[in-house]
């Protein structure tokens, strides 16, 4: 069931580990069919190095487990990515993620201004990443909590513990917004360290908007398809 699913998120969260976002058995990673929707999870305390597409969970929107063929439990914090998906309902994917910048600034319930023009990608309407309020990892109050900060972005951090990236097209996109979340976070920790504590100047949301690809750029080939 759903096995091209279960290869991309399981390949992902491989990634994660080795690229440092996520550490001994940490964070989570998730996308959605959206013609069932059915959820394809990972499973909870397992080493992401020893998983196979075999080891992903399918579970529904009402937090039933419909297949688990290697007899592993979803992530504890399934009910998270469910809200989530019940929140955007274009949602294809999901990426929680315990990289260490951006954790840091989870522990300060520090939002991340919009210091580089990079993050008009991350699907901001505020011109930062917000933060989401504690709640208990596991339990339906870390649900609950993510719920307004999902509504402003799809980018974010929860207060004491991490980062959530959301993504309309699938998990690999998902996967690049949290690494970018990391950079962004990385680079506002070197920004203030080197300027004293002082913040940086930032963008604003108008100017995030603004971004287009350049009209300048001429497709040669294409415009001679267009006339022939």
């Amino acid at each position: 069931m759903l096995e091209v699913l279960k290869k991309e998120v399981c390949e992902i969260a491989k990634r994660a580990q080795r690229d440092g976002l996520c550490k001994h058995k940490s964070g989570n990673f998730s996308a959605r069919d959206l013609e069932t929707g059915y959820v394809v999870i990972t499973p909870t305390s397992v080493d992401r190095e020893l998983l196979t597409p075999r080891d992903m969970v399918v579970m529904d929107m009402n937090a039933n487990v419909i297949e688990n063929l290697s007899g592993l439990r979803p992530t504890s914090e399934a009910l998270m990515h469910i809200m989530i998906y019940r929140q955007k309902p274009k949602a294809a994917a999901i990426a929680h993620t315990h990289s260490a910048y951006a954790t840091t600034f989870a522990l300060l319930n520090k939002p991340l201004p919009a210091i580089v023009y990079e993050v008009a990608n991350l699907g901001l309407t505020k011109a930062r990443v917000p933060v989401a309020p504690y709640g208990r990892p596991g339990t339906p109050e870390l649900a609950d909590s993510v719920i307004e900060c999902c509504r402003e972005s799809d980018s974010f951090l929860i207060e004491k513990h991490g980062a959530v990236a959301v993504d309309n097209t699938d998990i690999y996109e998902a996967f690049l917004k949290a690494a970018y979340i990391e950079e962004l976070a990385e680079l506002y920790y070197l920004s203030l360290t080197a300027n004293g504590g002082k913040e940086p100047d930032s963008f604003m949301q108008e100017e995030l908007q603004k971004w287009e690809y350049p009209k300048e750029i001429i497709f040669k080939n294409q415009e001679e398809r267009d006339y022939a």
